[in-house]
């Protein structure tokens, strides 16, 4: 199963933010199994980024997106994408419309976020970690 991880999924690993941490982070350890790869754009590493640092500092925050990356693929969001989200009328929120485009384009099964309701106009599975959790594992 090929699942897109969204920015909100990865800050909360990153800063176990709770009530949520439980879940977001046996997701990220599904890395390790084959029968799981994990995807995300190197956008929301960015936002990852951006919060671990507030939170841990700039060292700390480079050690830990150093650490997904061993672990996390990285897809194409780009030209592509932006012109798909744009020009979809059922999307809103263009972060979000790239982000979708990203993940159908690298082929995912399902996206994970904290806010799936985001996703409305998502033609793939989107659950949100403790729905996943539940119905996955």
């Amino acid at each position: 199963m090929k699942l897109f991880l969204d920015a909100n999924v990865i800050v909360s690993v990153l800063n176990k933010e709770y009530p949520v941490f439980p879940y977001t982070s046996r997701i990220l350890s599904l890395a390790g199994d084959k029968k799981y790869q994990l995807v995300t754009t190197s956008f929301c590493l960015a936002i990852a980024f951006y919060f671990a640092e507030k939170k841990h500092g700039r060292e700390v925050a480079k050690s830990k997106i150093f650490l997904l990356l061993q672990y996390i693929d990285i897809a194409d969001c780009g030209k592509k994408e932006a012109m798909l989200a744009v020009q979809n009328k059922k999307i809103h929120d263009f972060e979000d419309g790239m982000q979708y485009y990203a993940a159908t384009h690298s082929k995912c099964t399902c996206i994970v976020t904290s806010d799936a309701d985001d996703f409305y106009f998502s033609e793939i599975e989107t659950l949100e970690p403790e729905k996943f959790f539940r119905k996955y594992l």
